[in-house]
């Protein structure tokens, strides 16, 4: 019953987080397009920080139930950009490191929360039990908020269609090859889902995000009296 209400809460509580990097996400993307001289997204409504403008059901859901999901692209018009493969190559990395300097200021304020407030292990029970305080709260929703940027930024930086890291990976492949991409992407995707589904892909990003995790804790380390 007692982990029952844990997962309860923080799937609550990991809500709002999800609508805020899916929103920054696309938010960067279209805003990155738009200094590169696409005005496509702002011409559709989608330079926007309202999260409906973004939102995917199916995808939030995803992310919500599963750890892994989706919003809804922003358009892109390659033909406005002056060197389309190095500008779309930075409109695709917007999104992710956006995610990732969400997933830092998150942390940052997670650390300063615990930093000033003292959280026994028995109000992180009455939390639990929705015997909660504020402290607590704030302490779990960024340490959530944390956590679903960063994953949400390394699974969107693999190299495989349609994420942002196979915009990335179109740098370095030859033309060929790009088309083959370009032609079987459905396929691909559809393997993606095939091997999310079945776990496969659990090992690494669980390290890729525990990596990335352990290098801003690092540098968070670095200030003082953190």
């Amino acid at each position: 019953m007692f982990e029952l209400k844990t997962r309860l809460i923080s799937m609550l509580i990991s809500i709002p987080s999800i609508l805020i990097a899916i929103t920054f996400h696309e938010f960067a993307h279209g805003y990155a397009a738009y200094k590169a001289g696409d005005p496509t997204a702002r011409s559709f409504g989608r330079l926007s920080l309202n999260p409906l403008k973004h939102l995917d059901p199916l995808g939030a859901l995803s992310m919500l139930l599963l750890g892994f999901g989706w919003a809804k692209p922003v358009p892109i018009n390659t033909r406005h950009f002056k060197k389309p493969r190095r500008d779309m190559a930075i409109v695709a990395l917007a999104g992710p490191l956006t995610n990732i300097l969400l997933g830092f200021v998150g942390m940052l304020i997670t650390r300063i929360l615990m930093a000033v407030l003292t959280v026994s292990t028995q109000n992180s029970a009455n939390f639990a039990g929705f015997g909660f305080t504020v402290g607590t709260t704030a302490i779990l929703f960024f340490s959530l908020f944390t956590q679903l940027n960063i994953s949400f930024a390394v699974f969107n930086l693999l190299p495989v269609p349609p994420l942002d890291g196979s915009r990335l990976l179109m740098l370095f492949l030859p033309p060929r090859a790009q088309m083959w991409v370009w032609k079987n992407e459905r396929y691909i995707t559809l393997v993606l889902f095939v091997l999310l589904w079945f776990n496969f892909l659990d090992l690494p990003l669980s390290f890729l995000t525990g990596s990335l995790y352990t290098g801003m804790s690092f540098l968070i380390d670095l200030i003082p009296f953190l």
